[in-house]
């Protein structure tokens, strides 16, 4: 497990990067979802600085051509597990991370408003890493039991809540292996 500040809305053991993309989550509404993602920047590269920069607004677009077609978006994420399972949190969970866009979720639309937002980094055709299946499970286990809101949120990927708009975490993303740790954690 990590260690949640329910009154901070930060893991101690996550890597901090304070995002500007985030706002405050409507009157009365909590999270009760939890959204996995895929992102790589540029598509089908690791382990740069592009994803911090991204969701920080401070992109370099001269550093590759595919950041010009981004440079605009603001965008944020509560957490990214890297390749090599290190969390990285951008956004506190008693915040509204601006991660699904246009979205639904069982009748529900606007799922900033009431979820969590994880990126895996990653693109939809390639396998993700066991240190991140595992850093994910720890997180998500870490959310069940620390925000009651989250004890029984249900897991979904990004192109559940967008379909058509979205694929990621794609089809290389081993829901199979998530719930597998899940239920060992349990």
């Amino acid at each position: 497990m990590f260690m949640l500040d329910t009154e901070s809305g930060l893991i101690a053991e996550a890597r901090q990067v304070q995002s500007p993309n985030c706002d405050d989550r409507p009157p009365d509404c909590v999270p009760t979802l939890i959204v996995v993602h895929g992102i790589s920047l540029p598509p089908g590269d690791y382990g740069g600085p592009w994803i911090d920069q991204l969701f920080c607004n401070c992109l370099d677009v001269s550093a590759h051509s595919y950041f010009e077609e981004i440079a605009d978006s603001c965008v944020s994420a509560h957490f990214l597990v890297r390749r090599d399972g290190e969390l990285v949190q951008y956004v506190p969970v008693t915040r509204r991370a601006w991660h699904a866009g246009e979205s639904s979720y069982a009748g529900q639309s606007g799922c900033n408003d009431f979820s969590i937002g994880i990126e895996l980094e990653g693109e939809d055709e390639t396998p993700y890493e066991e240190a991140q299946y595992h850093c994910l499970a720890t997180l998500i286990m870490t959310l069940r039991q620390t925000v009651a809101s989250l004890a029984t949120a249900d897991i979904v990927g990004h192109s559940d809540i967008a379909p058509g708009r979205k694929t990621d975490p794609g089809t290389a993303f081993d829901w199979r292996a998530l719930e597998s740790l899940l239920t060992v954690e349990t």
